[in-house]
């Protein structure tokens, strides 16, 4: 560990697999990956992806978000006008995002995995097939209303007072995770100190 602390100040980057032993809270607070996953991947899991990630920059946590869709609709197309609208009257740019499809090989690349919607959960056990793996994934919704798997509703066929409705429920849910993970909020969190204080050790 010492080593480690030392190659730091002098500049040597390492990969966050090199923390993995000596400084475990170093992956959930500076490497997490979260996959916000939805059926088509531009209406629902696009504002999930946009929200968490602008709170998490904010709150100085280097996450990376990305979301996915189950039914591959949609693959490469911008997010729904009207969640790019909701996300940019709030001060969040999704614009830039692009429509991919959930594969099995997610729950490889991502820590933690939120679902939209039950259905969604069911969409994603049977792509995955063998690699599903329950301990990484939750409803969304779950973060505010624990054990109550409440759905995120699908905005799509609804006016654009659905999608405020629904950016409100994504927006308090994406304030619970940032709060379970830190104690100060836009501050750094918890993890910097955890591993400020493991480096001294």
């Amino acid at each position: 560990m010492k080593e480690i602390h030392k190659a730091q100040k002098q500049g040597t980057s390492f990969g966050c697999d090199l923390y993995l032993e000596p400084c475990a809270f170093y992956i959930t607070f500076a490497c997490m990956k979260i996959l916000m996953v939805c059926l088509g991947n531009i209406c629902r899991s696009p504002l999930a992806e946009g929200i968490l990630q602008d709170k998490a920059w904010k709150a100085g946590l280097k996450w990376s978000i990305e979301s996915a869709g189950t039914n591959g609709y949609h693959t490469g197309e911008a997010p729904h006008p009207l969640s790019q609208k909701v996300a940019r009257i709030n001060g969040v740019n999704i614009s830039k995002q692009r429509s991919r499809s959930f594969v099995a090989q997610d729950f490889d690349r991502f820590d933690k995995i939120y679902a939209m919607s039950d259905d969604v959960i069911d969409d994603m056990r049977r792509i995955a097939k063998n690699n599903f793996d329950e301990k990484k994934v939750d409803l969304l919704l779950n973060e505010l209303f624990p054990g109550q798997n409440v759905d995120v509703p699908d905005p799509w066929y609804g006016p654009e007072p659905g999608f405020h409705h629904v950016y409100k429920m994504i927006d308090e849910a994406c304030d619970a995770i940032i709060k379970k993970y830190t104690n100060q909020p836009g501050k750094g969190g918890v993890g910097s100190n955890i591993i400020e204080n493991n480096f001294q050790k």
